[in-house]
């Protein structure tokens, strides 16, 4: 049974990549304040972003396994608005990245703190010596790891993160009618919806899951006769992302939105938790959303050279100087809560509003690269593929506009 598990796991190694990739700190944070401050009436945002999420790594995963080629080089090839294109994709990713970087490291060690302040009973332990011992052991990792090192770490994080959100759902008992009752699709008309609408699509349909999506397919020596594979790796990381992040938000919908409470920040979250479950809620809580961490903390170190190797078409190894020496720049950043006046959640929402921005210019190249024939040689995208790529432009668009709109309010 074991053994089988494990060769289903292996099968789907990229899906659960991404999955670890995706749902962070600021996945949980998110959705979490969604459904503290407006119950369940955003599935419907959640339920979009998570289909369109399914199409665009289809497709990049698809023209990755065709051309033999990531996605970046792809669209470098294309004319001269490709090389224009392509920068612009790179450059605005490793600057997104950074900053998420920055907030993601901030939670994980306000959470691991207090975690140490349960413990001990204490202040705890400094955020500081937690930062420190954080990043030498992730940058030790990342000297002596390989890609399929790194896929194993995400797998457990990830089943990790599942299970412990799973458990506290069930310990907290939230109120299902309430959450039932919420799943009718709305717009909230108060101040900050926009803001978190954005945020939604940007940590869900996010656009630098969809390039590391063609990088990860490629790692995992996957050839043009595994497109059914690809497709159902494709599927069940986003039907897993879509309900681990409806998880989330029907415990906080069921528990604090029913309280009239509000989520400002995910260590608030653990405090909140605790009187309705516990210390035992809390610690799993902490345990889940520091693995949703440590988990995306991975990928964001390695994106700056994947992406360089991406746009040059040049071999990735993991254990090459550039992969260390930008590997190290980045977890260096993970210093930058310590020193930044913004709290690090208020710093992942801005993160996630600029991915969003970031998206339009993602899903729009793989709608020409896909039609191209002398690029796909006989794989174009039939009718419903090509609908729902024009659809996740459109969605792309619109939450773009929403993310301008809260960015300025």
């Amino acid at each position: 049974m074991i053994k089988k598990i494990a060769l289903a796991l292996s099968a789907i190694g990229p899906g659960f990549f991404l999955i670890g990739y995706n749902i962070g700190t600021g996945s949980i944070t998110t959705m979490a304040k969604v459904g503290a401050e407006y119950g369940m009436t955003l599935t419907w945002a959640l339920a979009l972003s998570a289909l369109f999420t399914f199409i665009l790594m289809m497709a990049y995963g698809k023209i990755t396994l065709v051309t033999g080629h990531t996605a970046l080089y792809n669209i470098k090839q294309q004319a001269g608005w490709g090389n224009i294109v392509a920068v612009y994709i790179m450059t605005a990713l490793i600057i997104g990245e950074l900053f998420a970087l920055i907030g993601i490291m901030g939670i994980v060690v306000d959470l691991l703190h207090e975690g140490t302040r349960l413990i001990g009973g204490n202040d705890g332990i400094s955020n500081a010596w937690i930062t420190v011992v954080l990043v030498i052991g992730l940058y030790l990792l990342l000297w002596y790891g390989r890609y399929k090192s790194f896929e194993k770490i995400l797998v457990f994080f990830v089943i990790l993160m599942g299970l412990s959100f799973i458990l506290v759902f069930f310990m907290v008992k939230p109120d299902f009618a309430t959450i039932l009752k919420g799943m009718i699709p709305g717009i909230p008309d108060e101040p900050g919806a926009f803001a978190l609408i954005a945020a939604i699509a940007g940590t869900t349909c996010s656009a630098p899951v969809f390039i590391m999506r063609s990088t990860v397919v490629a790692e995992k020596g996957w050839g043009i006769k595994d497109l059914k594979k690809e497709k159902k790796d494709a599927a069940v990381s986003a039907t897993t992302m879509f309900l681990l992040s409806l998880i989330i938000m029907a415990v906080s919908a069921g528990t604090l939105h029913v309280m009239g409470l509000k989520l400002h920040d995910t260590v608030e979250m653990i405090s909140l938790f605790e009187p309705l479950g516990g210390k035992a809620a809390a610690f799993i809580l902490i345990l889940g959303v520091t693995g949703a961490g440590l988990s995306t903390i991975f990928p964001i170190i390695l994106i700056a050279p994947w992406l360089i190797s991406d746009y040059t078409g040049k071999v990735r190894n993991i254990r090459s100087p550039m992969y260390r020496i930008f590997g190290g720049v980045g977890l260096l950043f993970g210093f930058g809560s310590l020193f930044l006046e913004a709290t690090p959640p208020i710093i992942m929402v801005f993160s996630q509003a600029f991915e969003a921005l970031i998206l339009p210019a993602v899903s729009i190249p793989i709608l020409i690269l896909i039609n191209r024939k002398s690029l796909v040689n006989g794989e174009k995208a039939g009718i419903w593929l090509n609908i729902g790529i024009t659809a996740v432009i459109i969605y792309a668009l619109i939450t773009s506009y929403f993310a301008i709109i809260g960015l300025i309010n």
